[in-house]
């Protein structure tokens, strides 16, 4: 009797771990189905979200990047035309610059004829007038010396003093000699003062 309930008890216990161990099979699959089910659904749904999500990022970035080369571009069109501007006045500015380098050497070359040929008319003038002066001394030095003093007393005394200085001493002398005290005293004073600022040797 005893070795029968024996029997009997393990027959219950083995059919009772049988049983939970069908239970938990059965479990584990339902799990792993709902889980796999779920998963994959969760997935497709994640992977939906970042593909939405993608389309709708990428669409405004590649307008942008659009209108970013447009604009570079323009800017880029802007830049040449400027520097094509600044190249045409460049040229142009170097081009006025040659014509007025050749203009002012050419009026540089015409000063210069003219400040030769203004040098050659004073060295001309200069020239006539001494020959004038020492003419017209040479006619005062063979005038009479009583003519000449009536004519030298209504000079001016710079005028006559110039005279009477290139003229030879016994002319001078003799022309002083017909000259009024007041009028022969200015024109020494003259003479004398011409002179005055020659260095002596000491």
């Amino acid at each position: 009797m005893t070795r029968k309930k024996n029997e009997k008890k393990r027959v219950r216990k083995g059919g009772r771990s049988a049983l939970i161990l069908i239970a938990g099979f059965f479990l584990a699959s339902g799990l792993l189905r709902l889980g796999s089910g779920t998963g994959s659904a969760i997935a497709r749904e994640v992977e939906a979200l970042r593909h939405s999500e993608k389309e709708e990022v990428q669409a405004p970035v590649a307008c942008e990047s659009g209108e970013e080369i447009g604009a570079l571009l323009a800017a880029i069109k802007q830049r040449e035309s400027r520097i094509e501007q600044q190249e045409t006045a460049f040229a142009n500015r170097m081009q006025a610059l040659a014509v007025a380098e050749v203009g002012m050497k050419r009026n540089l070359t015409a000063l210069i004829e003219a400040e030769q040929k203004l040098k050659s008319t004073m060295a001309s003038a200069n020239t006539a007038a001494e020959d004038d002066l020492a003419r017209l001394t040479s006619v005062y030095e063979n005038m009479k010396a009583k003519d000449a003093a009536a004519l030298f007393e209504e000079m001016d005394p710079q005028f006559s003093a110039g005279f009477l200085g290139r003229m030879r001493p016994d002319s001078a002398a003799a022309i002083f000699a017909g000259l009024t005290p007041a009028k022969a005293y200015s024109i020494s004073v003259i003479l004398a003062g011409r002179n005055a600022d020659v260095p002596t040797e000491k």
